[in-house]
């Protein structure tokens, strides 16, 4: 299935409110970034819920890991705004650690029962091979708060004593997935992707270089589509 923006020939964006829960601060731009910048042109609400604020993402073994953390926040808040992002929720949890236990799931089903997103995009934790510990972690942990955590009130009661609200997302849709279903047209948002990925000063030094490469991998997901540059989704349909 294809998706495309309003304004462009064919299917436009279904729902309003999208979430994207992603490990470190760049991962939602390296895996996502023209389609939320596709979103918000749109006029769709976006979120990002940063779960680790990428605090051991330096070589350099003498900067503190807080130093480093402040750096990759404002980077990520930077990046958020050259989106058109409505707001960067930071869960801050430490980076290298994160496994998918049911901490983590109280604090990303709160984020969905707060912010009620009909769509939640993250990281495929269950494809073949895939490395980093954090990024499993996370897609997996999503995956478990989506469903059936966020929306049964037995669940974390302590958020309903709180004033939330139980909530049932309508679709999940990974990135980086091994089988993709959904591909998006970031033909017109491909260089705002690029320039959110730039805000990440700390990590990405060459850009031109990256834009070639993200260039050459959005133009082999979009190969037999009607546009030229494409970012692409495995997609579950929680309910209609």
């Amino acid at each position: 299935m294809v998706v495309q923006a309003d304004g462009h020939d064919g299917q436009v964006f279904e729902f309003d409110r999208y979430m994207v829960v992603v490990a470190h601060p760049d991962d939602a731009e390296f895996g996502a970034a023209g389609t939320i910048a596709a979103l918000t042109a749109a006029g769709k609400q976006v979120v990002v819920v940063q779960v680790t604020s990428g605090d051991k993402g330096s070589s350099d073994p003498a900067v503190p890991p807080q130093r480093i953390a402040a750096t990759r926040e404002a980077e990520e808040r930077e990046s958020a705004r050259r989106l058109g992002v409505a707001e960067v929720a930071f869960l801050r949890q430490t980076d290298g650690e994160l496994v998918p236990d049911l901490a983590l799931r109280e604090k990303i089903t709160r984020m969905i029962r707060i912010h009620r997103p009909d769509v939640v995009i993250t990281h495929d934790g269950f494809r073949p091979y895939a490395l980093h510990p954090d990024h499993r972690a996370v897609g997996i942990a999503t995956t478990d708060s989506v469903y059936p955590t966020a929306r049964d009130p037995l669940n974390f009661p302590q958020h309903l004593r709180e004033g939330l609200e139980t909530h049932k997302a309508a679709e999940l849709w990974f990135f980086g997935a091994e089988q993709p279903d959904r591909v998006v047209d970031i033909t017109a948002t491909f260089e705002t992707k690029v320039n959110a990925l730039a805000a990440h000063e700390s990590q990405i030094s060459d850009v031109d270089g990256l834009r070639e490469r993200l260039r050459e991998r959005a133009i082999e997901v979009a190969q037999g589509e009607a546009f030229e540059l494409g970012e692409s989704f495995k997609v579950v349909q929680m309910r209609r």
